[in-house]
């Protein structure tokens, strides 16, 4: 269903086009609007040779839009498809393009499907002057209104998207897929400053700038749309009231002993040895698929978020991979769980962070309002949210992730209101003193339970 033109990139030919002849719905009309309303030749602002330009184009494309839209089966999961014929007018919206995209939202809605868009445009279509872009207001209100729906919106970015097609379909979608070497931005090619970085309005400089989530090579698409579908798609089969069961934590990886001291805590914790966030992951899910970047211009390779299958079911996570937290990641974390909350998706949380990334660019980054953020989004979501400490727990870097009344702690652990190097430094102990203030900050996973910080200690995974 995804058309194609002259300058468009082999990802939009029919072999990388998701759903093929056979698993594809016949009838694509369910989905789009007739186009019945009167209208002059050279369109509302009678623009001179209008109407022949669309004619030309119908005849070049044998579409009679920029878009089309229906019901589709992706890897066999049933989708409401958009997909943008570029060849029709550089794909541009006009009013006739938002009359689809609005019957092909309002239809989703209806049969409770989750959207995927096929984005090729070049933004809005001058011949219809302001009558057109006002088509961006009446998608973002359907965008919206299919979000609070609880229904997943996931973008394919083709060559190009750019304008309002990027700035409402392409970026306000839950996960951003692009095809390699897409042109990609809000300004296109034409309008944007003579001497910008053509690197900055690439997929490849998206992703680097946390703008989308995957460069997805055109052979992959199919099976990548797929997965994401069954990820995002699994807990919605209609309006349901009740909440999903928490994620159980994750069975402990290292060692299984719980240190005799606090500073034996704290060595336990940092030890490189230790297992990270990575070996967690791989052992507690079957597949994953993971987001990227917080859509400020920001990723933070020390946390890794996605949805992951376990056990035939979806949980979303985000995890610290042992590093100071960048105000992105903790951005990213807050996008990821706020997604998780509108579709009905259990989080699991895994902490394990010497704290926030405390220099002068994260500060700058706004730090203390990422952080701020993250803190709001556990105190406020309805989806249960479990957290697992499984390295340092380095003070408020570390707490925002874990979840109130719902934390559980691995042998090789510790939680500190701060780090007993910092502790010592503020308390004017000299340096022979941390080995006795880790002590006393009581940071030991059983202190930790004690203190009904945590609800337990998780044990090693049985063996066999």
């Amino acid at each position: 269903m995804a058309g194609t033109s002259p300058d468009s990139p082999s990802g939009t030919t029919s072999d990388s086009t998701p759903g093929s002849a056979s698993d594809r719905t016949p009838d694509r009309t369910p989905a789009s609007r007739p186009d019945s309303s009167p209208e002059t030749d050279d369109g509302p602002l009678g623009w001179d040779g209008y109407g022949a330009a669309r004619q030309r184009a119908r005849d070049r494309t044998g579409e009679h839009e920029s878009v089309i839209s229906g019901i589709a089966r992706i890897d066999g999961m049933a989708t409401v498809l958009i997909s943008f014929e570029f060849g029709f007018l550089g794909g541009s919206l006009g009013r006739r393009t938002g009359d689809r995209l609005v019957a092909a939202y309002a239809r989703a809605r209806e049969l409770r499907l989750p959207v995927v868009s096929l984005i090729a445009t070049g933004g809005s279509r001058m011949q219809e002057g302001m009558r057109a872009l006002t088509q961006l207001q009446r998608v973002a209100a359907q965008s919206a209104r299919t979000r609070a729906a609880g229904l997943p919106q996931i973008a394919v970015v083709r060559d190009p998207t750019t304008g309002g097609g990027w700035a409402t379909l392409g970026a306000g979608a839950d996960v951003i897929l692009a095809l390699p070497g897409a042109q990609i931005g809000f300004a296109g090619s034409r309008v944007r400053p003579a001497d910008a970085d053509p690197y900055a309005y690439s997929a490849e400089g998206q992703l680097a700038a946390g703008q989308i989530d995957a460069v997805v090579p055109p052979d992959h698409l199919r099976a990548t749309l797929g997965r994401w579908l069954r990820l995002l798609t699994s807990e919605v089969p209609g309006p349901v009231d009740a909440l999903p069961p928490p994620p159980p934590p994750p069975h402990a990886l290292g060692s299984s002993g719980l240190p005799a001291s606090g500073w034996a805590a704290v060595c336990a914790a940092r030890d490189e040895r230790r297992p990270r966030a990575a070996a967690y992951l791989e052992a507690y899910f079957d597949w994953r698929e993971e987001i990227i970047g917080d859509r400020c211009g920001g990723t933070d390779t020390g946390i890794r978020c996605g949805f992951g299958r376990r056990d035939g079911r979806t949980i979303a996570f985000a995890a610290q991979c042992g590093t100071a937290v960048r105000p992105a990641g903790f951005r990213t974390a807050a996008r990821l769980i706020r997604m998780a909350d509108r579709l009905g998706i259990p989080v699991l949380t895994l902490v394990d962070t010497p704290g926030a990334d405390n220099g002068p660019d994260a500060e700058r980054a706004g730090a203390g309002a990422a952080i701020a953020d993250v803190f709001a989004v556990l105190a406020s979501v309805r989806t249960p949210v479990t957290s697992l400490l499984i390295g340092e727990g380095g003070s408020g870097g570390a707490l925002a992730l874990a979840a109130p009344g719902a934390l559980w702690a691995t042998p090789d652990s510790y939680f500190s209101v701060i780090a007993p190097e910092s502790a010592a430094a503020i308390l004017k102990r000299d340096a022979d003193a941390v080995r006795d203030t880790a002590d006393q900050l009581r940071l030991r996973p059983q202190d930790l339970l004690d203190l009904d910080i945590i609800q337990g200690i998780v044990p090693s995974a049985p063996t066999d």
